[in-house]
């Protein structure tokens, strides 16, 4: 029979503890989720690459909050926060049908600052989904990189 084994867990926020907890494991492996907390989902619902996103973590990580960007909105500094991490060539989707119905003049000449005000217009030239975590975020859905990203 395996051993109880304690584990304590002590989280910090800017120098505060915030939380404390200990689990007690028997014959268990406890796999951590990379520190990853507070974890936001964003996309459109009816997109099947966000429907396979929150179908794998809610397999994997069950707290998660999902923000549908078309029904509930976004804003410019949550946006920019994601390009600044990530990069706006990475969000924005010139494969999408949105793009393609662009006009010409939105087509050409994109850069950072374009790009930002085109998918605020158009919700769905964004790359879909975004999985935001306090200081990182994931743009699309690949299983393997899910895997990573969480350590699993």
């Amino acid at each position: 029979m395996a051993m109880p084994q304690c584990v304590q867990i002590t989280i910090h926020a800017s120098g505060e503890l915030t939380s404390q907890l200990t689990l007690v494991t028997i014959g268990m492996n406890i796999s951590f989720l990379n520190g990853v907390t507070n974890l936001i989902l964003y996309g459109i619902k009816n997109c099947d690459t966000v429907r396979k996103a929150r179908k794998w973590l809610q397999a994997n990580q069950p707290q998660v909050t999902f923000h549908d960007f078309r029904e509930d909105g976004l804003d410019k500094d949550q946006l920019s926060s994601w390009v600044a991490m990530a990069g706006w060539e990475t969000l924005f989707n010139k494969r999408s049908t949105s793009f393609r119905n662009l006009s010409d003049a939105d087509k050409s000449d994109i850069d950072q600052d374009k790009a930002i005000e085109l998918m605020l217009a158009h919700p769905t030239l964004i790359k879909r989904p975004v999985l935001v975590a306090t200081d990182k975020v994931q743009v699309g859905f690949k299983e393997a990189e899910y895997q990573a990203w969480f350590t699993l």
